[in-house]
């Protein structure tokens, strides 16, 4: 049997284990050895016998493999330490996540994150023991027979599921056994630093239907040092979080009572909003955008003719019966404008011809996986649609990206990355059209990156249903890789629609759509808008640009008329003349990361002048109001990031 390693391929008998041939290198490498990577693509446990050939990789402590081997084991160790302290306690699944592990339990009484320090004594005892973590394979049967005797409902219904002559992998450390398809650590021991961070409930196999679970995260790093860098981090990312931010500035607010996921937008954030809606609005006229409102609903019809109620029902609100007609709240705005365009005739001398919309629309999500503002069930798009030629495709897709980019550069967003978004061949009835046409879509938008030079990923099964997409990734500072912008080309809704121009022949022709969001979900700009700023928001876009001051009554007079002179100006003020000490009134501004502050004293009343204070804590004293407001003024003309 021939296994290629890294610097060569060399024969073994057939049976011959990872660490066999760990061994064969060096002692070193065995001792040091954690399991192996099989064609790249496997892992597999260390002692599991490899009986045809393949390539090798021998993965240890230094590999990129070993965390998610690392964090499985401890998630074992999480269900061992449970079992322990609840033994009535009935266990389901517990993978390896991104960022740690997690551990699904079913508890005969509730437990809190109160528990979770007992939790970790027990696992510190059972790292302590040093346990070798020992796999075997049974039958099906035997399984069943084991976890029976263990009490453990849901792992034989796991059991079941598998083919009657498949072979299961066990693993055992201690007196506790687990069913699991591996691979794992050698023993407990190995597991150096851990924390258990939460717990949450979680749905059995993720469906609402079912019971609800215990789910208790938790972190695991191979040195100390490591997990200390990883809280420190964390704990600035939370300082970043924008539902916090947005809760302190008064951007926004959920409540129950009117319903998860439906964010209400105070005073500030309606400010914000709309300034970052004029922003945006004001970019696409100058580009030739024709602007359009919609209703927040439509006939279902429409979504079946669009291919959304075949291909989106799911993400959609349940259908209202209104006079034997059944309407639902639009996810998407595509096919109200595929009907705007249809009204009218259209020569090619009208197109390109972008209709765009800031538009309200509603999807539903699963409640478990809403998130502040990132998703939520109502939101607003800067959504467009460009009906052109085919020969217009290049051009328009690049004025596209040239807008996001001019977009990123006004508000200094770097860190983010273009994703192609393709079909996934082997998943066809997610989407509808013919292969010619996704084939066709596909390699234009790819040619198109690929001729501008831009840097990009691809990623299989990321297309919309009607066709592909270049998109924009960023990452939030809670680590969730999101949609900020993106670009769709689509030859089926023209088709679905019947959409036609007449070209310069006179013959009916079918246009070409792009669909492109900039902002995409306005919402989800504005979170990942305060993470970047930590809510230090530029003055161009702050929803108070100056908080006016005075220090005693002595002065709030003079603070009233510089007020009301800034707000002539156009400048978005409050004005604080309250009593308070003037310590507590500058702390306040500060908590509320107004841009500038002016402090007026009797001083400067008595001298007709004003006093700044700059959010980043630079002091000017002394000066015209008129110089003041020319600085404020550049600030907001030249879009400058921070002051």
């Amino acid at each position: 049997m021939k296994i290629k390693l890294r610097d060569e391929e060399r024969e073994f008998e057939s049976g011959v284990t990872t660490l066999d041939i760990a061994k064969s290198i060096s002692e070193g490498l065995a001792r040091v050895a954690v399991c192996g990577k099989i064609n790249g693509e496997e892992l597999i446990d260390l002692n599991l016998p490899i009986t045809e050939d393949c390539s090798l990789e021998i993965i240890t402590n230094k590999s990129p493999e070993y965390a998610e081997v690392l964090r499985h084991s401890t998630a074992h160790v999480l269900a061992q330490a449970v079992k322990t302290i609840f033994p009535t306690a009935k266990l389901w699944v517990g993978p390896a996540t991104k960022d740690g592990f997690y551990y699904d339990i079913d508890f005969k009484t509730p437990i809190s994150n109160d528990d979770l320090p007992v939790i970790e004594d027990e696992m510190n005892k059972i790292i302590k023991a040093n346990f070798d973590i020992v796999r075997k394979e049974v039958t099906k049967a035997d399984a069943i027979k084991i976890m029976k005797e263990n009490n453990e409902p849901y792992k034989v219904e796991l059991i079941e599921g598998f083919d009657d002559h498949e072979m299961i992998t066990t693993y055992t450390q201690g007196d506790y056994i687990e069913v699991c398809r591996g691979p794992h650590i050698k023993s407990t021991g190995m597991i150096k630093a851990f924390k258990l961070t939460k717990i949450s409930g979680a749905y059995l196999k993720g469906d609402s239907k079912n019971k609800m679970l215990t789910r208790i995260y938790g972190v695991v790093f191979d040195k100390k040092s490591e997990m200390d860098e990883y809280f420190k981090n964390l704990e600035e990312a939370m300082k970043r979080d924008h539902r916090k931010l947005g809760k302190d500035l008064g951007i926004f607010m959920f409540d129950e009572l009117i319903g998860r996921g439906l964010p209400v937008w105070l005073p500030k954030g309606f400010l914000l909003r709309r300034t970052l809606t004029d922003y945006i609005m004001n970019k696409e006229l100058a580009l030739g955008y024709k602007h359009v409102m919609t209703p927040s609903l439509g006939n279902i019809n429409l979504y079946k003719t669009s291919g959304h109620w075949a291909h989106y029902q799911s993400s959609m609100f349940p259908a209202m019966e209104v006079e034997d007609e059944g309407y639902v709240l639009r996810p998407m705005n595509c096919p109200h404008h595929m009907v705007i365009f249809k009204a009218f005739q259209h020569s090619y001398r009208d197109l390109p011809l972008r209709i765009a919309e800031i538009a309200n629309d509603f999807r539903y999500e699963a409640s478990g996986t809403l998130v502040g503002l990132e998703r939520v069930r109502a939101f607003s798009q800067n959504d467009c649609h460009i009906f052109c030629t085919p020969e217009q495709i290049k051009s328009e897709v690049e004025g596209v990206i040239k807008l996001i980019l001019d977009v990123y550069k006004d508000f200094g967003f770097k860190n983010y990355k273009f994703r192609l978004s393709l079909r996934d061949v082997n998943n066809k009835d997610k989407y509808f059209g013919n292969d010619e046409l996704w084939e066709k879509s596909e390699k234009a938008l790819r040619e198109i990156l690929n001729a501008n030079k831009v840097n990009y990923y691809e990623a299989v099964g990321e297309a919309a249903f009607y066709g592909p997409k270049i998109d924009v990734q960023v990452v939030s500072a809670l680590g969730h890789d999101i949609t900020l912008s993106t670009i769709q080309l689509d030859y089926q809704l023209p088709e679905k629609f019947e959409l036609e121009y007449v070209d310069e022949n006179n013959n009916k022709c079918r246009p070409v759509v792009i669909h492109r969001a900039v902002f995409g979900s306005l919402d989800r700009s504005i979170a990942f808008i305060l993470e970047e700023t930590k809510g230090n928001l530029p003055t161009w876009i702050a929803p108070v640009q100056v908080k006016v001051i005075s220090v005693s009554e002595k002065s709030a007079s003079y603070a009233e008329g510089v007020a009301k002179q800034l707000e002539i100006k156009g400048i978005r003020i409050e004005l604080d003349n309250s009593d308070e000490r003037i310590g507590y009134k500058i702390r306040s501004a500060q908590l509320e990361k107004v841009p500038y502050m002016f402090i007026l004293g009797e001083n400067e009343a008595n001298s007709n002048k004003v006093s700044i204070r700059k959010r980043s804590g630079e002091e000017i004293n002394n000066i015209s109001l008129e110089e003041a407001y020319k600085m404020i003024k550049e600030d907001i003309d030249e879009k400058r990031i921070s002051n």
